[in-house]
């Protein structure tokens, strides 16, 4: 009734209108016509949502031998920076499965990556897509998270946990979301996994190849440099040259030259650099949080499919199955709580394939973003091009004045 729709609203006006509720007033509205099925924010309502930096704090704390590392942790959101260390996103990512096992809960980075680095960017795309999912961003969890004191956020987050339960206790529609879901949902879920699983493949190749291009545009960057210093090893080279190379006196002048023309190859490095760096943020980056969002609905999927729906199943079975001896005992406290056991455990069923299919439109909404990063890719490879032809072209006059001495 009023009660409940109230109770919805307060709960998805929390949550950013990531679902409309105008559906609410006529429970028996058709999917394709609007409502929680299809009502998601576009792209660039995403992208904008409240961005995270994650910075390793540069030295690392604690005793010799069990030294850790720490990072700062800023939300444009909360404003102040926090300190946290590896185990803190440990424990929030394992809360957050817990309590939102029907939803897509980005992957953690291994503890025992060998790069700080990457695991510190890894980390920054864990909490980017945490930040930017409507539903979990604006769960207690996360905002104790970001504003904590370093020393007992761990407990604070168990708390809160405990206090709340998992997301099917928590929402208000979860009892009543059978109505809104189509009749061909599970064969919509495994196109959709399908789909999602082909795509991750492919793009996981793209992203690999652009690793090893901008690893290669590095090193192409320390080639420069180090021809660079050939050539001023060479140009600089006081020693005297063998009496037959007296019948060229313009050795001296080439000598110089060759000095002059060494510090154009360290600036084409340096322009190099800066583009390996490009590559990296616009185009590498970019491919990795977007494969990680494809990895949290791959693992959303794989516990529907593996665990979540069959364990309902399961319990649903069990309960059905129970002996008649037991139901003697006490007839109708017994049968009523075999029955409500089995009402919560359907409930649960279609509530676990109602946020299925809302995080399926969610990473449908991202897909646009494919060819953002084709976009990103292409510009950053125009740039750098340009950015090195001036050098190119200079350091080839220059190559034609000494061929003229």
């Amino acid at each position: 009734g009023l009660k409940l729709y109230l109770n919805c609203a307060f709960y998805f006006h929390q949550r950013s209108s990531y679902l409309s509720i105008r559906w609410l007033a006529t429970p028996k509205m058709h999917v394709a016509r609007g409502g929680p099925l299809v009502d998601t924010p576009n792209l660039a309502d995403l992208l904008q949502r409240d961005g995270v930096k994650l910075e390793v704090v540069p030295e690392k704390k604690g005793i010799l031998f069990l030294k850790h590392v720490e990072y700062k942790l800023f939300s444009k959101h909360y404003k102040l920076p926090v300190i946290r260390r590896y185990s803190d996103f440990s424990v929030l990512h394992t809360l957050l499965l817990q309590k939102f096992i029907y939803r897509m809960v980005p992957p953690l980075p291994s503890k025992h990556r060998d790069c700080v680095e990457g695991r510190c960017r890894a980390l920054q795309r864990f909490m980017t897509l945490v930040i930017r999912h409507p539903i979990l961003s604006v769960d207690e969890l996360v905002k104790v998270f970001m504003t904590a004191s370093s020393v007992d956020v761990q407990v604070k987050l168990r708390e809160v946990f405990k206090r709340a339960g998992d997301e099917y206790m928590t929402c208000p529609l979860a009892t009543h979301v059978k109505g809104y879901i189509p009749d061909d949902i599970q064969s919509q879920a495994e196109a959709s996994r399908e789909f999602i699983c082909n795509m991750h493949s492919s793009f996981q190749k793209l992203r690999d190849v652009t690793e090893r291009m901008s690893q290669r545009t590095r090193e192409n960057s320390a080639d420069l440099l180090m021809f660079g210093k050939d050539l001023r090893a060479l140009g600089s080279d006081a020693s005297q040259p063998p009496q037959v190379a007296i019948l060229h006196p313009s050795w001296k002048e080439h000598r110089q030259s060759l000095h002059g023309l060494s510090e154009e190859f360290r600036v084409l490095a340096d322009k190099a650099v800066i583009q390996g760096a490009r590559e990296e943020e616009d185009v590498v980056e970019k491919l990795s949080i977007f494969l990680d969002l494809l990895q949290s609905y791959k693992d959303l999927c794989d516990r529907h499919k593996n665990g979540i729906f069959l364990e309902h199943q399961r319990s649903l079975q069990r309960r059905r199955a129970e002996p008649l001896t037991d139901l003697l005992e006490n007839p109708e406290s017994r049968l009523r709580q075999q029955e409500n056991a089995i009402v919560t455990m359907e409930l649960r069923s279609y509530f676990s394939l109602f946020c299925l299919h809302q995080e399926t439109q969610l990473i449908l909404t991202y897909l646009p973003l494919t060819t953002n990063i084709l976009a990103a890719f292409i510009q950053s490879q125009i740039q750098g091009h340009q950015e090195v032809v001036p050098g190119f072209l200079q350091t080839r006059c220059l190559a034609v004045v000494i061929l003229v001495i």
